[in-house]
């Protein structure tokens, strides 16, 4: 049951072009991106790639950083750099030299007040220096898969080497969105630092961003967050965070022109209007309803209990589009971050556009459970497309993991390989026993036999033993590659065992599930195809009626 399933992924699902992609949005923006938080899906994008100056969006990424590196209850002392290392008249929470705050009151006065002293101080409390903090930075976009960014200073001040892109911004958001205590500070409406040097009462402050104050213009049902950021030079950037039917979103705008708000409400409305999230599981017929397959294997329904798609990881779909739509693939290309009791992870895709994956997940299930199919059928005898299944058997015969079904028709596993190997070694071996049982030639005779072979026989012959050492220098290479061939797909085949050890699956009973998925495939393959002709032929017939 396992294996049937997994193996379907080898093969792109085929399906009818999928509808247009929604499209209708206009930002007024230089660069911007909505994508959903929970799938990654990109939902719309101009200039997602093109590099622009942050300004202050960069203290998500710094906020982020101090989070997972610090406790809350640390205390940080302002530093003569941490207080004026910063351009005059940027944002600032009046925080002075010698100030003592925790390591809360910092990220309060960083995400709310945007201040940028905060920023330095919290860098050199975490790094030891600003440069050190700005090294964890760029490593830290890194690991979130960011590739347009480069970070000088944790505040967002203009610097000619501090440039990110809407799409880098929305992996960073997203992280953010994911961290728990960086929410909680970011979606405050207020708070009271403590006591200062220049503030003896303490301050009490509130977020920059309009969007999530019930009180102003601006302000958008169902927003959760994010960040606002302004300088001379990157112009109007904000991040935000909103979640509306289940459904969470984070849009980026950048180099913005005073409509950083009418965009971002312009994006989100879009995403929410047009997309929906749902689990994979729910439609994926392909990989979670395999009833049809487990009969045609003659497999026990128990079957069904040992293997499922994880329920909770979801796909972005336009709305009132149909599954069909969709394709998916399957990767083992697992890692120890995946959850445990995954077998593979099945990508969707939507055209080229990547909508989100999910797991396939296994259950404690025993060998009693499976029952397996007597004989697996080949395709010349049962596919009723004699013709075409010859010329699909005409490929190696080899199974690569990963190719199309019209590639791997001619099945064989790698153990019935090797005895075919070794059978054809041995008649070898039997051939030349009986050549030297054959009556011998003496060497006088021998000699005098060839002084009386014309020259023309020699030319001819030397020929003939030119082709055979460049013939066999052919085969050697052949063979060699081969080998290598067959080492890969006998590591190949030692990760798949490894992979559903779990399941109690012997090796063996996995290869004829195999075979048995990949047969069905291209019977399914080949009455896709007639099912094509036919309709060009009626079509052809209906344009072009006969006189």
């Amino acid at each position: 049951m396992l294996c049937i399933v997994l193996m379907i992924g080898l093969f792109p699902i085929q399906t009818e072009a999928a509808p247009a992609w929604p499209d209708n949005i206009t930002i007024q923006a230089e660069g911007g991106i909505v994508i959903d938080a929970e799938t990654g899906t990109i939902l719309y994008g101009k200039n997602i790639h093109t590099a622009y100056y942050p300004a202050s969006i960069t203290k998500i990424l710094t906020a982020l950083i101090v989070i997972e590196h610090s406790d809350l209850d640390e205390m940080v002392t302002f530093s003569h750099n941490a207080v004026y290392n910063v351009e005059a008249g940027s944002s600032s929470a009046g925080l002075d030299e010698g100030d003592v705050l925790s390591v809360r009151d910092c990220l309060y006065a960083l995400l709310l007040k945007s201040a940028n002293e905060a920023g330095n101080a919290l860098a050199e409390h975490v790094a030891g220096s600003i440069e050190n903090f700005t090294d964890m930075m760029n490593a830290k976009a890194a690991s979130l898969g960011c590739q347009d960014s480069h970070f000088a200073n944790p505040s967002g001040l203009n610097n000619p080497n501090h440039y990110t892109s809407a799409y880098d911004m929305a992996l960073i958001g997203r992280a953010a969105l994911s961290n728990d205590t960086f929410m909680e500070i970011d979606s405050t409406l207020y708070y009271d630092l403590p006591p200062t040097r220049n503030n003896k009462e303490g301050l009490r402050i509130y977020p920059g961003h309009k969007m999530i104050k019930k009180n102003m213009p601006e302000y958008y049902s169902g927003a959760l967050g994010g960040k606002t950021g302004y300088t001379s030079l990157a112009g109007n950037t904000l991040v935000t965070f909103a979640r509306r039917d289940g459904m969470t979103l984070v849009a980026v705008v950048l180099n913005g022109h005073s409509t950083h708000y009418s965009d971002t409400k312009a994006m989100l409305n879009f995403g929410f209007k047009n997309f929906i999230s749902v689990s994979a599981a729910d439609f994926d017929t392909e990989f979670a309803s395999v009833e049809n397959d487990m009969t045609i294997a003659g497999l026990s329904p128990t079957g069904l209990s040992g293997l499922e798609l994880d329920p909770s990881m979801k796909i972005t779909v336009p709305k009132g589009s149909v599954f069909s739509s969709v394709t998916s693939g399957l990767s083992y290309d697992l890692t120890s971050k995946d959850p445990a009791g995954s077998i593979a992870k099945v990508q969707y895709y939507w055209d080229d556009r990547n909508i989100g994956f999910t797991y396939v997940t296994v259950k404690a299930m025993s060998p009693e459970q499976i029952m397996l199919p007597a004989s697996v059928p080949s395709l010349a005898e049962s596919s009723g497309h004699q013709e075409e299944a010859n010329f699909l058997a005409e490929g190696s015969g080899q199974v690569v993991e990963g190719q199309e079904a019209d590639q791997n028709t001619g099945i064989r596993s790698l153990t019935d390989e090797r005895k075919v190997n070794s059978s054809e070694t041995l008649a070898e071996g039997q051939e030349d026993s009986g050549e030297k049982q054959a009556g011998t030639i003496s060497s006088s005779s021998f000699s005098k036999w060839l002084s009386e072979l014309p020259g023309s026989v020699w030319v001819i012959s030397g020929s003939i033993v030119a082709a055979i050492v460049i013939i066999g220098c052919g085969i050697y290479f052949i063979l060699y590659f081969r080998g290598i061939k067959e080492e890969e797909r006998m590591d190949q085949h030692e990760r798949q065992a490894g992979q559903i050890q779990p399941t109690g699956i012997p090796f063996d009973q996995f290869d004829i599930l195999v075979k048995q998925r990949r047969f069905e495939a291209e019977q399914r393959r080949i009455r896709r195809m007639q099912t094509r002709s036919d309709r060009s032929r009626r079509a052809f017939h209906h344009n072009f009626p006969m006189s």
